[in-house]
């Protein structure tokens, strides 16, 4: 699975950028780049969060190989 980052330019310049799939990773830049490093950087802290408590997350298969 891959997770969607939605990018668009708000009235004011700033930019921002959002995961879909996780709720709540929504994160704003002075430049679009920063919007999409800001927004990678929350939903790798949510993931990481979940993977803590237990929780489900979407698989991501290309990310880690698990060795046998």
């Amino acid at each position: 699975m891959k997770l969607t980052l939605d990018v668009e330019q708000e009235a004011d310049g700033r930019w921002i950028a959002e995961v879909p799939e996780l709720s709540g990773v929504l994160a704003y830049g002075q430049t679009r780049a920063e919007a999409i490093a800001n927004a990678e950087a929350l939903a790798l802290r949510v993931l990481a969060e979940r993977i803590e408590n237990g929780e489900a997350i979407p698989q991501i298969p290309d990310l880690f190989a698990v060795s046998p």
